[in-house]
């Protein structure tokens, strides 16, 4: 009996977010694709704050209005010095109104937004969703074959690699990675509380790393806590009601009352970077090509930035007869997202180095930088735009819409 084979032009391996994103980027542009999204085993609990050009993206997908109702606005980004030291930064608030826009992005959880992916990639007749993993991929110089693991046979010329940290297909590739551990823990959970956040996420910056409250919609925030592994033990151990008081103290009861809203997430912080982006027919989009910690905002955005990037490449190769897999398709995406990721993450892991210093000089041109970005019009505005990944073109493409 022979094996189930399909032909395709491109194919999506992987079915989070951003391997969603990817597909649907690809059939919107026409592309014969195969997405390979096994259900995943455990609810995603944490949240994604989706900003700038993610936000265009998924309004260019046709999603943004099922996005924005499950969503909640980010109006003010706040920086508040949560530290004991000598030397503290003053606050500063940003304003998206500075900017012409409404807001700088949209705070979703993950379940919700995967399910929003998943219902739209029903549209496309270019599109066929398995939901199986992949077993093996090759990649040759005339295309790229896909084994299932129930023997299916996938025949492609171009595959994005959406599967995670422990990529098979980066593997596949010959891709090898740069890695480094941070002193750091991240602690994710979800929480209710009585006050109104009033669409401003407060960033606390502490001796650890930032502690940062993101709204959801109603009376509920996310937090992303970035502190010692000995108190992340602490905090694995604490009940939920040592831990929601701990949380209020902590952010000086800005939310008022807190109350634990199920389970909490802790993840050891580290930096991996690929050594190339893309080679032998084989691009990498989210995970599968850097890991930084959750500071900022930047995993996932970095992550949807890239799923564009490659539907952009590949569509446009496809429209001029050329080979959406070819060598200079690789270049050109290697090329297009090397500067981006490699910078978000210096700029990321300097922003917690800085916070876990005790040089005096360190915090004290935290502070001077801080000041003068609260001070110069220009700056705010620059440092607003920068954080976005991208411009979002007036007051007009600043909502979802």
């Amino acid at each position: 009996m022979s094996k189930p084979l399909l032909t395709c032009d491109a194919a999506v391996v992987g079915g989070g977010p951003a391997g969603l994103v990817a597909a649907l980027a690809l059939a919107h542009g026409g592309v014969k694709i195969a997405l390979l999204a096994p259900l995943p085993a455990h609810a995603d609990r944490r949240t994604t704050a989706l900003l700038g050009t993610s936000v265009d993206t998924l309004r260019k997908l046709e999603i943004s209005d099922s996005i924005l109702q499950r969503s909640a606005p980010l109006k003010r980004l706040r920086l508040a010095d949560g530290t004991r030291r000598l030397i503290r930064t003053p606050e500063v608030t940003f304003d998206s109104s500075e900017i012409g826009l409404d807001a700088f992005g949209y705070n979703i959880e993950n379940e919700t937004l995967l399910a929003v992916l998943r219902e739209t990639l029903g549209r496309y007749e270019n599109l066929r969703v398995l939901e199986r993993p992949a077993a093996r991929v090759e990649a040759g110089e005339e295309g790229a074959r896909i084994l299932l693991d129930d023997g299916t046979e996938i025949q492609t010329r171009l595959v994005v690699a959406a599967d995670g940290r422990n990529s098979l297909c980066r593997a596949s590739a010959g891709i090898h990675t740069t890695k480094r551990a941070l002193p750091q823990t991240a602690v994710a959970l979800n929480l209710f509380h009585t006050r109104p956040h009033n669409d401003t996420s407060t960033e606390f910056h502490t001796e650890s790393g930032p502690f940062t409250l993101v709204p959801l919609p109603g009376l509920r925030s996310s937090l992303v806590w970035v502190c010692t592994a000995k108190d992340a033990e602490r905090v694995r151990a604490a009940s939920d009601s040592e831990l929601a008081r701990e949380i209020e103290a902590k952010s000086h009861s800005l939310l008022g009352q807190i109350e634990i809203d199920g389970p909490r997430g802790i993840f050891p912080l580290g930096i991996e970077i690929a050594d190339k982006f893309a080679a032998n027919r084989i691009a990498l989009v989210g995970e599968s090509g850097h890991v930084i910690p959750p500071i900022g905002a930047q995993g996932l955005n970095l992550g949807i930035r890239d799923a564009n990037a490659i539907a952009e490449l590949a569509c446009a190769t496809l429209a001029e007869g050329r080979d959406p897999g070819g060598s200079d398709v690789m270049e050109a995406y290697d090329f297009t997202r090397r500067g981006d990721v490699r910078s978000r993450a210096v700029a990321v892991e300097m922003l917690g180095r800085s916070l876990l210093s005790g040089f005096l000089p360190v915090h004290m041109a935290r502070g001077l930088g801080l000041e003068i970005a609260s001070r110069v019009p220009f700056l705010r505005r620059g440092l607003m735009r920068g954080g976005l990944g991208g411009s979002l073109s007036g007051r007009g493409h600043s909502k979802i819409a």
